[in-house]
């Protein structure tokens, strides 16, 4: 009786086997391999409910240049604002006396309203026993086209 594996069919399933059992690891490797896969493409895409990763790169590439524009449209109302604030009329100097001497206490006063470079208005009112009075003078660098009294300039000096 001849060998039953020395017969070709024999050898052909024998071999067909080995390629199947060869197959079977292949395609569990390549199974975790995806599985592996799916975990990262899961965190990476999150719960966005997006399939497509070009979306979300196109959807993140126009949020990117939104924030852009909106960083560059910052900058300039910054820019702006920097050169407003030094021309605003934010220092404050008041200097309170008595304007006459008949009168019993400090009720007059000198007001500078200025900015960094003294430009700006000082107020001055001074207050008798009948009257009150109330002037303004224009500043431009600390000084007036009006004569300063020595309490105006006080009044300037501590607008600084």
């Amino acid at each position: 009786m001849d060998e039953w594996y020395l017969e070709p069919v024999f050898m052909i399933t024998v071999g067909i086997a080995a390629v199947v059992i060869l197959l079977i690891i292949w395609l569990s490797v390549l199974g975790s391999r995806l599985k592996k896969l799916r975990k990262q493409y899961v965190a990476v895409m999150g719960n966005t409910g997006v399939t497509n990763i070009e979306d979300v790169v196109v959807e993140m590439k126009n949020m990117l240049q939104s924030q852009r524009e909106q960083i560059e449209s910052l900058q300039n109302q910054l820019k702006s604002v920097q050169q407003a604030v030094p021309k605003m009329k934010s220092k404050l100097g008041i200097i309170r006396y008595n304007a006459f001497s008949d009168s019993g206490s400090d009720l007059s006063f000198s007001l500078a309203i200025v900015n960094e470079e003294k430009d700006g208005a000082v107020f001055s009112g001074l207050h008798s026993r009948d009257n009150s009075y109330v002037y303004a003078k224009p500043l431009e660098k600390g000084e007036s086209n009006y004569t300063l009294t020595p309490e105006e300039r006080k009044a300037i000096e501590a607008a600084k």
